[in-house]
């Protein structure tokens, strides 16, 4: 009885602490990326990007070694979103202007609807099934999609073909499922808004969305019973990057302005994100720093 009402104790507090963490980073790195394109030339925007990547990669392999399971979390999760923004987005970026890629226009308006680089994003869906085909049949893990994605193709000899987990470490958990889940969103998306296939405002991209914010209160209310930080702070991502693809497609039909993409007009709002976002993780790093202490193991004389 004991085990079962833990089960269903709730975490309010860290929940929604891992969440607006988590939450925060998604305007703020939009916000990074428009800010540096304004007040960088090209050769240092593409040579400080670079070094912003190799930074995230450090910072995430630093996380191997470092001590308690927030901290690695915390590490993979920096780590994660540098790297992200450094080695992917930016040089996706570099090749599409390179080469003369030209951003998707409003028809009307003329104003720039959807950036070079994610345009050509989509041609990277090989190499993110190519991964996943890996986790799907060479891994046991505690994801969820994959999981039930095991049990459909699997079935009976799902405990056969992926009988044993990879060596765990934390940081290298979080670094992957950050990107694992921001790269397929964003493949999902570019689908949903290409007029060849769908358009933005298809029923299906409409559905997607719908679809989307709905279940990011389920996975929600499963992160609601992770009373570690760590592994509340690991769902939030999901949590988090779920919820965000309704946010995407609203902006996208604009529905409401967004103060990301033109951060130099929304200062106060964008400077307020920062600090609170600045707040929570250093309250999560104290947390983890009090944590280790705790379970220090006494020395014997």
């Amino acid at each position: 009885m004991k085990e079962e009402s833990s089960t269903k104790k709730k975490y309010w507090w860290k929940a929604t602490v891992s969440f607006l963490l988590v939450l925060f980073t998604m305007p703020l790195g939009h916000a990074l990326m428009i800010l540096m394109e304004h007040f960088m030339d090209k050769t240092t925007l593409h040579y400080s990007a670079f070094a912003m990547g190799a930074v995230g990669m450090f910072m995430v392999i630093y996380g191997v070694f470092a001590k308690g399971d927030t901290r690695q979390t915390l590490w993979g999760l920096f780590g994660g979103l540098l790297f992200w923004t450094g080695w992917i987005e930016f040089l996706f970026m570099y090749y599409a202007n390179r080469f003369g890629t030209d951003p998707q226009l409003d028809s009307i308006t003329g104003e720039v609807i959807t950036r070079p680089e994610y345009l050509i994003l989509p041609a990277s869906f090989g190499f993110w099934m190519m991964i996943m085909i890996m986790y799907l049949f060479s891994t046991k893990n505690g994801c969820n999609f994959i999981n039930w994605w095991q049990r459909v193709l699997l079935r009976g000899q799902k405990n056969e073909v992926a009988a044993r987990p990879m060596t765990r470490h934390n940081s290298i958990i979080t670094f992957m499922e950050l990107i694992m889940i921001i790269w397929g969103s964003y493949l999902l998306l570019m689908f949903c808004y290409d007029d060849q296939f769908l358009g933005v405002n298809h029923p299906i991209t409409i559905f997607v969305g719908t679809g989307c914010f709905i279940g990011s209160f389920f996975i929600f209310s499963k992160q609601l019973r992770i009373a570690s930080w760590g592994a509340n702070i690991r769902m939030a991502i999901a949590t988090v990057v779920v919820f965000w693809t309704p946010v995407e497609i609203l902006g996208r039909m604009d529905f409401f302005s967004e103060i990301w993409i033109a951060p130099m007009e929304y200062k106060t709002e964008m400077i307020s994100i920062l600090a609170a976002f600045i707040i929570l993780a250093f309250y999560l790093w104290l947390k983890s720093s009090k944590k280790k202490s705790t379970f220090k193991i006494p020395s014997h004389k």
